[in-house]
């Protein structure tokens, strides 16, 4: 395990929040405002370097995390990336022959300034805190490629399934490039890692073990055998009761809890070896200080006898006032 994870649990609760660069900050604004194209601005070296360190310089967090996107993997595989408002991503059409002909130079070449943002930031960066990279999982990214957008509905599902000899070849390619991804990220200087299962909530409980757990669990393996130091977290979100079989084959470092995960329960079925994080719905941001304050030490208090990291059941709104994310704080570390 990564040691400034370890070194950070010794110290008050660390925080850091999904999507704690973001939309929500002034100052990241006056930076999106120049950058139309969402892919083009994660790959700005500068300007993501500086998106990264913007929330750790405001309100001391314990960790950056490298302003980037789970979909630059479908991208860098040649598939069409854009993000339009109010819809979100849209992907163009791709070919699994293409996907198969993609080297892993090439890959690389195509998004190595996220590489290299990673490498500028941890030079910028104090010692002392702890830079995430991260990815999309294997389950998450094919439903992305397959759909091209975010899937409000089923229907996606019952689309993979009907060819699983297609789908098993395009998952082993998804799979091959995430390794890479990550391992690249690792090089340039990240010490933990993020595995995003957005859309393991679609999945039904017959088929999370093929689409999850042995993915991950694989995806894991590879990176435990180069890196056994480094730090991964995983996000399987909305799989509900399941994270207690997630977590019995995967074996994660650290687990992030959606907002409908019982405490109770995690306490009770998940290894005290396994960090917590996360848990809070965000909509928490919006509400009054007092009730904040309420929400926050709710999960402070379950998780006063583990290893815990306070984080969010999904990402800060947009919505968000920055101050809000600055009581937050307050009242982690005040927390006693």
């Amino acid at each position: 395990m990564s040691s400034l994870i370890q070194k950070s649990l010794k110290k008050t609760r660390p925080i850091w929040l999904m999507r704690q660069a973001g939309r929500y900050l002034p100052e990241y604004q006056k930076i999106r405002k120049k950058q139309k194209n969402f892919i083009n601005f994660c790959l700005n070296i500068h300007d993501a370097t500086e998106v990264t360190l913007q929330p750790v310089k405001r309100y001391n967090l314990d960790a950056a995390i490298i302003f980037s996107d789970i979909l630059v993997i479908p991208y860098a595989l040649g598939q069409e990336v854009n993000f339009k408002e109010n819809i979100g991503p849209v992907l163009g059409d791709f070919k699994i022959e293409n996907f198969k002909k993609i080297k892993e130079k090439e890959f690389i070449n195509k998004i190595k300034n996220v590489y290299l943002a990673i490498k500028k930031t941890r030079k910028k960066l104090n010692r002392n805190k702890t830079l995430i990279g991260f990815a999309g999982s294997p389950w998450t990214i094919l439903v992305y490629i397959i759909n091209k957008q975010s899937p409000k509905k089923n229907k996606i599902y019952k689309e993979i399934l009907k060819d699983k000899k297609h789908i098993k070849q395009l998952l082993k390619i998804i799979e091959k490039f995430i390794i890479i991804h990550i391992k690249e990220q690792i090089k340039a200087g990240a010490d933990t890692i993020q595995l995003f299962d957005s859309w393991a909530g679609l999945l039904k409980q017959e088929d999370l073990n093929f689409f999850c757990f042995q993915p991950t669990k694989r995806i894991i393996k590879k990176i435990k055998q180069q890196y056994p130091r480094i730090s991964i977290i995983c996000f399987p979100k909305g799989i509900g009761e399941q994270i207690s079989k997630f977590c019995k084959i995967v074996k994660p470092d650290v687990l992030n809890i959606d907002s409908k995960i019982n405490p109770d329960f995690v306490n009770k079925k998940i290894n005290k070896n396994i960090i917590i994080q996360g848990g809070m719905d965000p909509k928490f941001l919006l509400a009054k200080t007092k009730m904040l304050k309420k929400k926050a030490e709710f999960y402070l208090k379950k998780f006063k006898n583990r290893n815990y990291i306070f984080n969010l059941g999904h990402g800060v709104a947009k919505e968000t006032k920055p101050n809000a994310v600055q009581d937050l704080v307050n009242i982690v570390k005040a927390f006693k």
